[in-house]
């Protein structure tokens, strides 16, 4: 659930209150009956170094963009066909 930071424009306190999505904004403060005001903060996630997207979810095959580096394929080998046992043909002569 998000944390939600609010403040008082009678007392001026700032405090934060844990809310699901679907709860409605506080409109009076419990302590002092004065109106709120829901403020906007910096969320505290952070993702640092070379990122899970990169490494695990981008489409991308080239190395120098961030995405993964990928091995050359090996391409199948090329067999001629050759027949099993090669005889001479028979001519018939009638």
């Amino acid at each position: 659930m998000p944390l939600y930071e609010y403040a008082c424009h009678r007392c001026g306190k700032t405090f934060e209150v844990i809310q699901k999505f679907s709860d409605q904004t506080l409109t009076v403060h419990e302590d002092c009956g004065g109106t709120l005001e829901r403020l906007l903060s910096v969320p505290t996630l952070q993702f640092k170094g070379s990122g899970w997207y990169v490494n695990d979810y981008a489409g991308s095959k080239n190395p120098s963009n961030g995405g993964p580096k990928s091995e050359p394929k090996a391409e199948p080998k090329k067999t001629e066909s050759t027949p099993a046992s090669k005889s001479p043909e028979k001519s018939s002569k009638t």
